[in-house]
């Protein structure tokens, strides 16, 4: 069935689209540590600008306790916290080292953690589980332990508990950070089938990090995707045609075959897919269709997460993006990474439809 058409891609040449498969970026390990902050979408958001569902008063709840965890960190003398260089352990931190926020996707969590993260003094760090792993792996375990020890704060978007050894490895990080006194703040999912049975992923995060799991506060936050309240399902693809007339005329704007790109994302580290988008303001993907494979999928996982970061409205052609994932997969042991990037590329995809 072809294409409906979009009156807003009529052609206006005015610009030269960038091709990310062209891109092969090189990032140092030091600008990791820099971008640690929240992402763009988040830069100026407070516990004020929160808008708690009134049907929901668990997302009241969170916000008074991140209020209070945020007052207690600002009670310090504005210090970084001292490092326990020759102890093997320091003394448990009086109050809780670590909040963590459970619920759905698109609740407002991440909207809550950035808000602590304003709301903090510095030193402080915030990024995603995976971001933390890339670091990590950048910076080497005791250079990363090192680093992040002179912070405050630390915030975990996004914890994963679907890789045993990335899981293992972040726990055991974050128990040498709670020894060094940097207090904790961490978001995960619950599956939308699981919503019904209690503290699902806090149970599962709790386990995972065990030693860690008496110094965190679990926080349920209950309440419906805010991208779907009240809006359409996926807008419909564009034609080929349309979507090469809108990278034309938008300065900024990237332009790929969509199967070109995923090929090009096995040959770039995924720390990388942040500075792949470097000033691109727009992705236009023409072709998009279902991905079957498992590593590629995890990979489009990634760089969905960096384009939803940027706020970076995405035009396509081929299939809506509510399908790229084949319901066996959705079923798997990833499907809460495969729900959150189908959630964050149909509002990218609602962007540019607007």
């Amino acid at each position: 069935m072809p294409a409906a058409p979009h009156p807003a891609a009529e052609p206006i040449a005015t610009a030269t689209p960038v091709a990310l498969t062209d891109r092969r970026p090189v990032v140092p390990a030091e600008r990791l540590v820099a971008e640690m902050v929240p992402p763009p979408r988040f830069s100026d958001v407070s516990f004020g600008t929160y808008l708690p569902d009134p049907g929901q008063p668990s997302q009241y709840e969170a916000v008074q306790v991140l209020e209070e965890f945020a007052g207690a960190l600002n009670s310090g003398n504005g210090s970084a916290p001292k490092r326990s260089w020759f102890r093997r352990t320091a003394p448990v931190p009086t109050g809780p080292a670590g909040v963590y926020l459970d619920g759905g996707y698109g609740v407002g969590k991440t909207h809550l953690l950035a808000s602590l993260w304003h709301a903090t003094p510095g030193p402080k760090a915030f990024g995603t589980f995976v971001e933390l792993t890339n670091l990590v792996g950048a910076l080497g375990f005791q250079q990363a332990v090192t680093t992040l020890s002179g912070h405050r704060l630390l915030c975990i978007d996004e914890f994963e508990l679907d890789d045993p050894g990335d899981t293992v490895l972040v726990s055991t990080l974050l128990g040498r950070l709670v020894d060094n006194g940097v207090k904790l703040c961490a978001t995960s999912n619950t599956l939308p089938e699981k919503l019904g049975e209690g503290r699902f992923a806090a149970a599962d995060f709790l386990r995972e990090i065990q030693g860690l799991s008496a110094h965190f506060r679990p926080l349920r936050i209950d309440g419906q995707d805010y991208r779907h309240r009240g809006l359409p399902d996926a807008p419909p693809p564009y034609s080929d045609e349309q979507v090469g007339a809108v990278a034309a005329r938008t300065p900024g704007a990237s332009l790929d075959d969509f199967g070109a790109l995923l090929d090009h994302l096995s040959a770039v580290h995924p720390s990388r897919y942040g500075a792949l988008l470097d000033d691109v303001t727009a992705v236009c993907l023409r072709g998009v269709r279902q991905v079957d494979d498992q590593s590629t999928a995890l990979r489009l996982v990634v760089l969905a997460d960096r384009m939803y970061d940027r706020e970076l409205p995405i035009t396509a052609s081929g299939i809506a993006f509510d399908q790229v994932f084949p319901e066996e997969m959705l079923r798997g042991g990833y499907r809460k990474k495969y729900l959150r990037a189908v959630s964050r590329l149909v509002a990218l995809a609602r962007d540019s439809a607007k």
